[in-house]
């Protein structure tokens, strides 16, 4: 009789401490992990810049997001006047303003329809700044300018340069004060390392053209 009780206590431990029956106690580490991941990826938004100062322009795209207020939470494109349409606001000025700058304003808007909204602006697309591409490189055309894009960045997303191209006497073309300005860049310096100065941070406009 205590052989068989002896056995059938070793044989409920030895089920106590199979891994699965581990999984199926809620209070385990392992369940508290698989519930917290779709929170986690849920949460994710599609940035295109973090940069506070970014000025808004025509036909970039916005995600507005009113806590608690889903109705009113919405993914938006910058119209060729600058503006976007709301629910309750209708049409807010938004090409010239930085994204808090716009939040504080839809946020001043809403006050009139409730208490305490709190409005978070993010841009997941940038269409409005566009650099251009000329001459001996692989691809041709207009590109979008992300923030801080230089020189050789910008090549980079051009395929680089043809193998008929003149890499020492690429330039970039810039209207400063209604005046035309080159700026000289030397590929095969930069990509050496050499005289880093010359990648310059290109601007709204710029046309890089290679000989």
């Amino acid at each position: 009789m205590f052989q068989r009780m002896y056995a059938w206590m070793a044989t409920g431990l030895l089920f106590l401490a199979l891994p699965g029956h581990a999984q199926d106690n809620p209070g385990s580490p392992q369940t508290a992990q698989v519930r917290s991941a779709p929170e986690v990826s849920g949460d994710s938004k599609k940035i295109a810049t973090t940069d506070p100062n970014y000025v808004i322009g025509p036909q970039d795209v916005l995600d507005i997001s009113v806590w608690k207020e889903g109705d009113l939470s919405r993914t938006v494109p910058v119209r060729p006047d600058g503006k976007i349409s709301l629910p309750l606001l209708n049409d807010v000025q938004a090409a010239g303003l930085t994204p808090m700058q716009l939040a504080a304003q839809i946020t001043a808007g809403l006050n009139q329809f409730m208490t305490n909204p709190q409005v978070t602006i993010i841009v997941e697309q940038i269409n409005s700044q566009r650099i251009y591409i000329l001459g001996e490189a692989n691809r041709v055309g207009t590109f979008t300018l992300l923030p801080e894009m230089t020189i050789l960045q910008a090549l980079s997303n051009a395929g680089g340069c043809s193998p008929f191209a003149n890499t020492k006497k690429i330039y970039v073309m810039r209207q400063v004060n209604g005046k035309q300005v080159k700026y000289f860049f030397n590929y095969k310096e930069a990509i050496a390392g050499k005289h880093p100065e010359q990648n310059i941070a290109l601007q709204n406009g710029d046309t890089i053209y290679v000989p």
